[in-house]
């Protein structure tokens, strides 16, 4: 089993999401929620983090991408929604989850 990292700041403000795809491993998840979720958005500066990361997948929380009024099909192609079962649901299939604030 591979490990779950969480990223909950903005890509345009902290250097967690760049920071978690850094440090993770092959066949990493990482989980973009809270402000996290700008991420995910496609035609930004951090599509790019996102798309050259390979060897890792990525998941949005469909709660807090719906809140900041992101519309789905403005997602990078890749990035799964998940739901707060989904979120819990990745944490049981992994080793262990890191936090990156």
């Amino acid at each position: 089993m591979a490990d779950l990292y969480t990223v909950n700041k903005s890509p345009f403000e902290k250097n967690s999401l760049k920071d978690a795809i850094r440090f993770s491993g092959e066949g990493a998840s990482i989980l973009l929620i809270e402000d996290g979720v700008y991420g995910a958005v496609s035609g930004t500066a951090a599509e790019g983090l996102v798309t050259g990361a390979s060897g890792k997948k990525f998941y949005a929380l469909r709660s807090d991408v719906k809140a900041r009024g992101i519309a789905e099909d403005r997602l990078i192609d890749g990035v799964e929604l998940v739901d707060y079962a989904g979120f819990v649901d990745l944490v049981e299939s992994t080793d262990k989850v890191q936090a990156w604030l």
